[in-house]
């Protein structure tokens, strides 16, 4: 929500990719909670698949963004 009111487009850019990396370190979370059984199985494929798809999206616009500036 930040990155909306970024001062500039390298800014958003910035936030942009912080906001990346906090979704990989989600990931590394989510395989720590389900190598140590505190998810399920289907618990955890239903919360991966969606990080899967935020990562996605978020290198998606770094990528994009980082051609502008």
């Amino acid at each position: 929500h930040e990155a909306i009111h970024g001062q500039s487009r390298k800014d958003f850019h910035a936030k942009m990719n912080i906001a990346l990396k906090e979704a990989s370190e989600m990931e590394y979370w989510l395989l720590l909670l389900q190598a140590t059984d505190y998810l399920d199985d289907a618990a955890f494929k239903s919360i991966h698949t969606d990080c899967e798809e935020l990562l996605k999206i978020l290198v998606t616009i770094v990528k994009n963004t980082e051609e502008v500036h």
